[in-house]
């Protein structure tokens, strides 16, 4: 079977919602990554087979099939250039690598960009399912989900509080946890980790003109009696906004290509794709399974946990990955080591490819060989991919 090869991978500075990207269309913020990604790695635009783009919330400006819109907005794609869109929930640019690999990996395709965008300011979380709703246009909850799982309510916080509850971390483990996010995200910053991964986008400011370059939900002025005076998001609860993910606007692109796209276009490979894995549990508790999936993964890949050298595991909510560092035994000085979503951002679609970037070259700055990444997703699905420093 084919390798797959990592050969470049960026993301934009993360946005507040209603912050520094919130004046720029989705369409032309993904293609601000596929631009730089094409750009950066030298390849020549008319050998990109496809282009593989994650989006949650498909609907209003990010509608239309985005991934092609984009290519459509790109400065260096020719509009022969296929594109899709995918919709894995917060894994949605993860899986767009793993069928991006998938596709070198058979042979049926050389080089393919996996890619993500999310614009959670102009296209609210949930909007493609709350205006339909408004309008009387059904529910995605079937007569059918409803028969197995009556009286649910699918809810991701709701998965996070009993995550909290079943491994019986308290809110003060919690508020800790999300403290250093932020504290490993300024030493990241401040140390110059980033610089290699985020491409600087032009931006419009109530200054003027400006690049954005830094991660804008960063809280540089972050303290635990801050973040422990945060109100709690339900009463008798243990998650408030603190611990949870940004609301975030960014995009991010990866470079995927077989051995023989290596040669024939004189690229350079950053990483191996060395294990992808899916899995899906329990809907309810929902954010549970990349512990699970990461079971598996390991299991496939003939690795130990502690053959890993990085973890980026997405800070959906802080006990997701605290559960996982507690149910794998990992090293917590392996895990998000630049921060992760509670100061970064997550920007839903684009946090998938936007890890990636953050791994491969976090190994590479660092000298590390192995990289895992790990995503929980709606409806109670994981993504585990594995990397390889090359």
């Amino acid at each position: 079977m084919t390798t797959a090869y990592i050969v470049d991978a960026v993301r934009t500075a993360g946005g507040r919602r209603g912050g520094r990207l919130a004046g720029i269309h989705p369409v032309d913020l993904l293609a601000h990554s596929l631009d730089a990604i094409v750009e950066r790695s030298g390849i020549d635009p008319t050998a990109i087979d496809d282009v593989v783009s994650g989006c949650v919330s498909q609907a209003g400006e990010q509608a239309g099939q985005v991934g092609r819109m984009a290519v459509l907005a790109s400065k260096l794609l020719p509009q022969s250039t296929p594109a899709v869109s995918i919709d894995r929930q917060c894994g949605s640019s993860q899986q767009a690598i793993q069928f991006a690999a998938q596709a070198v990996m058979s042979g049926t395709q050389d080089v393919v960009i996996a890619s993500g965008v999310e614009s959670m300011t102009r296209v609210p979380m949930g909007s493609n399912m709350t205006l339909h709703m408004k309008e009387g246009l059904g529910n995605y909850m079937s007569p059918g989900v409803q028969e197995k799982y009556p009286n649910v309510q699918f809810s991701q916080f709701m998965g996070a509080e009993m995550i909290a509850q079943k491994h019986d971390f308290s809110k003060d483990q919690i508020d800790a946890f999300a403290l250093e996010s932020h504290k490993r995200a300024i030493a990241a910053t401040e140390a110059g980790a980033f610089k290699d991964e985020i491409v600087p986008i032009a931006i419009e400011t109530p200054e003027g003109d400006a690049m954005h370059t830094v991660d804008e939900g960063i809280r540089f002025d972050a303290t635990l009696e801050g973040i422990a005076g945060v109100k709690l998001l339900a009463p008798e609860g243990r998650i408030t906004a603190a611990s949870a993910s940004q609301i975030c606007d960014g995009s991010s692109a990866v470079l995927v290509v077989s051995e023989e796209a290596l040669k024939r276009h004189n690229l350079t490979p950053m990483a191996r794709i060395h294990n992808l894995t899916v899995t899906a549990g329990d809907p309810v508790i929902m954010l549970e399974e990349p512990l699970f999936a990461t079971d598996r993964a390991l299991d496939r890949a003939g690795l130990k946990i502690d053959d890993i050298d990085l973890y980026e595991v997405n800070e959906a909510f802080a006990p997701v990955p605290m559960a996982w560092l507690k149910h794998t035994g990992a090293d917590p000085e392996k895990l998000n080591v630049h921060g992760g979503a509670i100061a970064l951002g997550h920007p839903l679609g684009a946090s998938g490819t936007k890890l990636m970037a953050t791994l491969v070259h976090g190994l590479k700055r660092h000298g590390k060989k192995y990289g895992l990444q790990t995503m929980c997703e709606g409806g109670g699905i994981a993504n585990v991919t594995i990397v390889e420093s090359v």
